[in-house]
């Protein structure tokens, strides 16, 4: 039986190894999806016993499949962003716990007690559509502050601009996370000097902005705030982890989520560290759906288990996911 408790207190490489294989065999056994889709691809389920031999399913899966490993009534539904008539992913979540202890568990591991800060977010293109897993993760840390300042903001620049401004120099520590796009909309208005601020971008102009290489944008951002650092979170709807970035775009996971880098030639092919691939996700928080996710992101992983994102695969690069997507 694979708990909360096996998946939230991995001490050491090989008890995650260990764990993840186990729950490699539980989602074979339970998601149809993954089942097919590991039969797909002539696994022999005896003979898996390394994270390089798990397949890994590609990311589109949750847009075209339920990827379900129980059958317990779905407590919320996870969905991506998207243009008008673009097939959004879904993430049907059947213990929404889970989630929450992971991001709890995770910031804690990062950045300490959320009681030590106010949380602001500025996340206009999550707010203002449903079933955000961001946005529900935002909305808890906020209230887990038990700070009145804390809050979400929209197009209400000027008062966060005040808001920003007045925390600051109050010595109170503070983490604005928003949207890049909106990020950078604030700081044409204002340019700031923080000094007991944490900016964490969640990537992404949305369609709003020309897309920006991360030198860049940091760079900007940190002039526009006056701080030495942005911080980011990778994340997504079909995942229920984050990794996070204290700044440089160099990202680490919490202890129950791994990545590799695959061939972005060959799907099932693994490249060194220091090299570009695509990233796979390893997410044993996603007990309930599928653990193992070959993401459209590329990306390279060092020695220390650090992770850089490079950018995402065009559509006519993703080769070997596309061979295997059914």
């Amino acid at each position: 039986m694979i708990t909360a408790e096996n998946i939230f207190s991995i001490p050491s490489q090989k008890q995650f190894e260990k764990t993840a294989l186990k729950v490699f065999r539980f989602q074979y056994e339970n998601n149809t999806v993954y089942r097919d889709f590991c039969n797909f691809l002539n696994t022999d389920v005896q003979k898996v016993k390394s994270l390089q031999q798990i397949p890994f399913i590609p990311i589109q899966f949750f847009k075209s499949h339920d990827v379900v490993s129980n059958d317990n009534p779905i407590q919320t539904t996870f969905t991506s962003s998207g243009t008008t008539g673009m097939i959004t992913s879904k993430h049907l979540i059947t213990n929404v716990s889970l989630y929450e202890q992971s991001y709890h568990q995770a910031f804690a591991q990062f950045y300490g007690n959320i009681e030590d800060y106010v949380v602001l977010a500025l996340l206009p293109s999550y707010l203002e559509r449903e079933g955000s897993s961001l946005i529900y993760m935002v909305e808890d840390l906020i209230k887990l502050t038990h700070n009145e300042h804390s809050g979400f903001y929209l197009h209400n620049h000027e008062e966060l601009i005040d808001k920003l401004i007045l925390l600051d120099n109050s010595g109170q520590n503070v983490i604005l996370i928003g949207v890049t796009y909106a990020l950078l909309d604030l700081i044409e208005k204002r340019k700031f000097g923080l000094n007991n601020t944490i900016i964490m971008e969640t990537g992404g102009m949305k369609g709003k902005r020309k897309e920006m290489i991360r030198e860049e944008l940091h760079d900007q951002l940190c002039k526009g705030f006056g701080v030495t650092a942005i911080h980011s979170e990778y994340g997504m709807t079909e995942l229920l982890s984050q990794a996070y970035s204290l700044g440089n775009g160099i990202f680490e996971c919490p202890n129950w989520m791994q990545i590799l880098i695959r061939d972005t030639e060959d799907a099932l092919t693994y490249i060194e560290t220091g090299k570009t691939g695509g990233i796979n996700v390893i997410d044993l928080a996603n007990i309930n759906s599928c653990s193992f996710i070959a993401t459209q992101d590329l990306g390279k992983k060092y020695p220390n288990n650090t992770f850089e994102v490079l950018g995402r695969f065009d559509n006519s690069d993703i080769r070997g996911c596309n061979l295997m997507v059914m």
